[in-house]
């Protein structure tokens, strides 16, 4: 009998790639997003199911949870990709975007795993993917909205897995690097004039970003990770994604603290 994934956000980027991934690799798939009628390129795809999901909407999640299970007997792997990027100055965010933001981000991550929880507790088993970022262990210049959000999951994934774990469950995160794909552009940055004095600073970092993009990771990179923690049996927490990831990570362990800040602390300069 074929395994089960729900994808959340899987319209593009790492959620689509590791759709298809999973797909080729034998899997039923539900890819959920919030517009499922504007997919195209799944239409063609055996054991793939388009369907809405809203991370901020609680009828929408068990909707297609319940869906899900109708469609292919069951669900064994949650992953939790749907997320969205806030970059610039914290004094230039407003109160509105940081909580939009954290909706998503973070309780949109709670809201799906508090309602397939129950599921995967009654049958003593479930894999949770949570998808974070290098940026949910490393803090970046300019990012500290998105960061704070991403150091959340990554404490309730920690926290979450000793709980789950009595029940079978394993909780699991992947922290990709810089992904080629449409998040960066969908980004929203945030500029105010009364803080304008960060402007030359952030245009710097933006630049270096745009200098580096041809050599971000195929998000295709990104999903062969997903997969590889979804078959990991062990008690292993995170999984580096990217080259990137693994070289910012190495040189954070290795390196003293304030040696290792310095150097991020050129792209804010």
């Amino acid at each position: 009998m074929h395994k089960t994934v729900l994808i959340t956000g899987a319209s593009s980027g790492i959620g689509k790639a590791s759709a298809i991934y999973f797909q080729k690799m034998g899997w039923n798939v539900a890819a959920t997003m919030r517009n499922p009628d504007r997919e195209q390129d799944f239409r063609l795809l055996k054991n793939l199911a388009c369907l809405h999901l809203d991370v901020t909407d609680i009828d929408s999640i068990q909707t297609a949870i319940t869906k899900a299970l109708e469609l292919f007997g069951g669900i064994d792997v949650l992953i939790n990709n749907a997320a969205y990027s806030l970059t610039g100055p914290f004094e230039a965010g407003t109160p509105d975007q940081i909580q939009a933001l954290f909706d998503v981000d973070v309780f949109g991550v709670m809201n799906v795993t508090r309602e397939i929880l129950p599921y995967f507790r009654e049958r003593q088993n479930g894999t949770i993917i949570n998808v974070t970022s290098l940026g949910g262990l490393i803090g970046m210049p300019f990012s500290s909205f998105y960061t704070s959000a991403k150091w959340a999951v990554e404490g309730f994934s920690e926290s979450l897995r000793f709980e789950a774990g009595k029940f079978g469950i394993r909780i699991k995160t992947v922290e990709p690097g810089g992904v080629k794909t449409r998040f960066a552009d969908n980004a929203i940055i945030v500029r105010k004039k009364d803080v304008a004095v960060y402007e030359k600073s952030m245009e710097k970092r933006l630049a270096a970003y745009e200098k580096r993009r041809d050599k971000l990771n195929d998000p295709v990179v990104i999903a062969e990770v997903i997969y590889k923690a979804v078959k990991d049996k062990s008690n292993r927490l995170r999984y580096l994604a990217g080259k990137d990831a693994s070289l910012f990570w190495f040189l954070r362990k290795i390196l003293p603290f304030s040696v290792f800040t310095s150097l991020l602390s050129r792209l804010a300069s």
